[in-house]
């Protein structure tokens, strides 16, 4: 569980550094979609991203950013399955790992998808870019780790409490 817990950590230290280039990865797939001859369509699936960074992407900035955002979602995954195999049978877990997966399955539209308070990816974003091209693709990490979170919390209600010797009160 602490392998999962630390892994979740570096996660969020890296989605950290991906926020501060929010506005560079929004700037890349509009660029992207511009070079792909889809700029009346919004961001709608992880595999359009991936299109989008295959086909279409043309300098290392816009490369970088959309690599380090389909990265993150991947180690994401990695994440889920890490905490799945070590409570398998967790009822009150298992929702919000098994949400977690859906939202990060490549085809899974996230059109209509948007991170609520505290998070504020959103209003980074213009008026127009938030409701009609990129605010459920950049609300999905958020939300992702909000899952994991939960499910984290509680995987760590049901678990086992063990006493380890040596631990807990000294007497003198």
């Amino acid at each position: 569980m602490n392998e999962a817990k630390q892994a979740l950590k570096l996660l969020q230290q890296r989605y950290k550094i991906f926020q501060q280039q929010q506005v560079t990865f929004t700037t890349a797939l509009e660029r992207c979609r511009e070079n792909a001859l889809d700029r009346i369509h919004p961001v709608r699936t992880l595999a359009q991203v991936r299109k989008y960074l295959d086909t279409s992407c043309n300098n290392s900035t816009d490369r970088r950013v959309l690599t380090l955002f389909l990265d993150i979602c991947s180690e994401l995954v990695d994440v889920c399955a890490q905490l799945h195999e070590l409570q398998p049978d967790n009822a009150a877990a298992t929702p919000f790992l098994q949400s977690c997966l859906d939202l990060l399955s490549p085809t899974n539209d996230l059109s209509d998808l948007r991170a609520k308070y505290p998070h504020d990816v959103i209003n980074h974003l213009s008026c127009d870019e938030a409701k009609n091209f990129y605010g459920g693709v950049v609300s999905l990490i958020p939300i992702v780790l909000d899952n994991l979170k939960a499910a984290i919390a509680e995987m760590d209600k049901t678990a086992p409490q063990t006493h380890h010797p040596g631990s807990g009160y000294r007497y003198v």
